[in-house]
């Protein structure tokens, strides 16, 4: 870069973290209304015991219809509130983060078109600078090593940050007819808190932050579909070319990494009290403290391999087409939030 030119990056960043912060947080919106009643029935699947064929098993049908027969089509929004208090900060810390590492190193955030400045070039792009000795920087040779990163470290940090949101959600979509029904989002917080403590909000965190693996393999693959999709064209991507490349990305991410959330949905249903029981003959009864490899095994031994893929079909179902949503929906934000933003 010549001596004396403004650095492009603080130019821009702060209006590429705020503009992909909103359009995170209203891609998150449009897809967890849109999607709810599919991952109301996704995580009952996976929190049920029952293996198939055995008495108490439930399948998709049948979930559905017990649904809707005990809690009516109101069942299938339970957990709305907390789905979308926890999809609006998730999406728009995530993609703050995400466009905020790849505005660094000089790449546009997702949905800008290229037009918009011309920092974008490949030939303008601000990686790191050729080293002596012949050392390059991997992101100068290889971009979708930077897609990596920064989908790595915005999935950490997001999960980090809204891991209780997601708890109290699963907690509201998994509970049963026999037990006292949460009245609100936060009458789940308040009962969690003095019924488990603290801790409680952060179980499932672990596998959870194995789920990074998951945006490892989506991101980096969305942004090489829509590289090949856009080919030489500097037409900005059409709204079904967009959605292809979400639904793909995100089905191969899925099915990769999908037994974390299995586990992290078991683990995040477990309930722990603050304290041991005291038996009728004096005894402390302890509480199982199941961990990621003890419940991961347990799911092995007693449902097989397959228990690690409970529920697939209907996450599918319900996580592709809500993928599709958010990335279209944030894309379509971002071109016309940078489209109203100055340079």
């Amino acid at each position: 870069m010549p001596t004396g030119e403004a650095n492009p990056r603080s130019k821009f960043r702060p209006k590429w973290t705020a503009n992909s912060m909103i359009a995170g947080a209203g891609g998150g919106l449009v897809a967890s209304i849109a999607t709810c009643p599919l991952d109301v029935v996704k995580t009952k699947l996976q929190a049920q015991r029952a293996v198939h064929g055995q008495q108490g098993y439930e399948g998709i049908f049948d979930t559905v219809k017990n649904i809707v027969k005990y809690d009516g089509l109101r069942g299938l929004y339970r957990g709305l509130g907390p789905t979308i208090l926890g999809y609006l900060p998730t999406w728009a810390i995530y993609f703050a983060v995400y466009d905020g590492i790849k505005t660094m190193f000089g790449e546009m955030p997702l949905g800008v078109p290229s037009s918009t400045v011309s920092v974008q070039k490949p030939q303008d792009r601000l990686y790191p600078a050729a080293q002596v000795k012949g050392y390059q920087p991997v992101m100068r040779e290889h971009p979708w090593s930077l897609h990596i990163l920064s989908a790595m470290a915005a999935g950490a940090s997001s999960t980090f940050c809204t891991n209780p949101l997601w708890v109290i959600k699963t907690r509201f979509m998994t509970q049963s007819r026999d037990e006292v029904r949460y009245r609100h989002t936060l009458d789940a917080a308040l009962t969690i808190y003095r019924s488990e403590g603290i801790a409680a909000f952060y179980r499932g965190l672990f596998p959870s932050l194995l789920g990074i693996t998951h945006v490892a393999v989506q991101f980096p693959l969305y942004e090489q579909l829509k590289l090949w999709a856009q080919g030489s064209s500097t037409e900005p991507l059409t709204s079904q070319t967009i959605l292809l490349c979400s639904a793909v990305a995100k089905m191969t991410a899925s099915i990769a990494t999908y037994p974390h959330e299995v586990v992290r949905t078991r683990l995040q249903t477990l309930r722990r009290p603050l304290a041991d029981d005291l038996s009728t003959d004096g005894m402390v009864k302890t509480h199982a403290r199941g961990g990621v490899v003890y419940t991961t095994k347990k799911i092995i031994r007693k449902e097989g391999w397959t228990g690690l893929y409970k529920g697939l079909s209907v996450n599918l179902l319900r996580t592709v087409p809500n993928s599709a949503v958010t990335m279209l929906t944030y894309e379509l934000l971002m071109r016309h939030l940078s489209s109203r933003t100055p340079s």
